[in-house]
C-alpha cells in the first residue's frame, strides 16, 4: 500500500533522506527554518510520528532520553556511551536471523530494528576510571521482572 504524505512530511522525509544521518525533532525545525520550509515544531512532531508509523522513519532513543529520526534504508546499530553520549555505529547485525524467526513465528511485520548498548567509551574510561570498572551487565533471565505481560516476547532457546 502506498503512503500519501501531507506536504509537511514530504519535507521532513526528504530532509531526512538527504541528511543521511539521525537527528533529533528540533533539530529538523531549525534546518527547515533554514531552508525556508518552516513548519511548527508541534508539527514536525506530529509528521514524524506519522511517518513512523508508515514504516518510512526509525526512531532511536538515547540515554539522555533525546529521540534521533532518520529514513529507514538499513537497520541500525550503535555502542552508545553514558557519558559523553558518543554512538559508535555497529556495522554488522547480530539479530538478522532472530528478526526473521519473530516474523515467521509471530506473524508480525516488522518494517526496521535498532540495536543499542549503553556503557563507557574508551575515552571516558581513562577519563573516569571508576565507572569503567562497573559490574558486568546482567545476563538473562535472572534481572528481569517475574511480572512480564502476557504478550512478552521470549527468545528462542539457542540465542
Amino acid at each position: 500500500m502506498k503512503v500519501v504524505l501531507t506536504r509537511s512530511q514530504d519535507r521532513i522525509l526528504q530532509l531526512l533522506k538527504q541528511m543521511q544521518r539521525s537527528v533529533s525533532a528540533q533539530d529538523i525545525y531549525v534546518e527547515l527554518r533554514n531552508r525556508s520550509q518552516g513548519v511548527g515544531l508541534a508539527t514536525v512532531y506530529r509528521a514524524l510520528d506519522a511517518l513512523k508509523l508508515a514504516g518510512v522513519v526509525q526512531v532511536r532513543t538515547l540515554a539522555s532520553g533525546e529521540s534521533l529520526y532518520g529514513s529507514v534504508h538499513e537497520d541500525r546499530h550503535h555502542l552508545t556511551c553514558l557519558h559523553c553520549q558518543e554512538s559508535i555505529p555497529i556495522l554488522e547485525c547480530p539479530v538478522h536471523q532472530l528478526e526473521a524467526e519473530f516474523q515467521a513465528n509471530h506473524q508480525f511485520r516488522i518494517y526496521y530494528h535498532t540495536l543499542e548498548f549503553f556503557g563507557v567509551c574508551k575515552n571516558c574510561a581513562l577519563q573516569h576510571p571508576a565507572d569503567a570498572e562497573g559490574q558486568p551487565a546482567p545476563h538473562c533471565p535472572d534481572h528481569y521482572p517475574d511480572n512480564l505481560p502476557d504478550h512478552a516476547v521470549s527468545l528462542p532457546e539457542n540465542h
